[in-house]
């Protein structure tokens, strides 16, 4: 239980720093007058790859030599994405809801949803002894 709060702080931390700038480019993007969904995609994507390596190390700590976590970690930003996008077509495009907060509730609901598959699947603790409650 000790280990998820310090994973979870962590990922809290990588989270807020990275979503606070990517929220700022994303409202610039969108007021020089690109696309919400354009700017999420574009935004989206740089996110997950800074993401990728302070989450690994940091935020999870995972050590493993595992060919297969990147590949992991785009599956669970592509799951993420397609929440996010769905959103903004349904809430956005479909019920004229205001971009700009859609697209801040979105922010905390993916977040969530990435840590759960994080931490059960992409950087399993069963395969990184370093994030076990015993060496924590």
């Amino acid at each position: 239980m000790k280990t998820t709060f310090f994973q979870a702080l962590r990922y809290g931390i990588v989270g807020l720093l990275s979503n606070a700038v990517g929220y700022g480019l994303y409202l610039l993007l969108t007021g020089a007058g690109m696309g919400h969904k354009l700017a999420m995609t574009l935004l989206f994507i740089v996110g997950t790859l800074q993401t990728f390596v302070f989450n690994k190390k940091w935020s999870f700590k995972y050590r493993q030599q595992d060919r297969t976590v990147l590949l992991r970690y785009f599956a669970t930003y592509g799951l993420g994405y397609l929440v996010n996008l769905a959103a903004l077509l349904v809430l956005v495009d479909g019920a004229r809801l205001p971009h700009a907060i859609v697209q801040a509730a979105m922010i905390f609901v993916v977040a969530l949803l990435m840590f759960v598959l994080q931490k059960f699947w992409v950087f399993p603790a069963r395969a990184n002894p370093s994030t076990c409650p015993e060496s924590a």
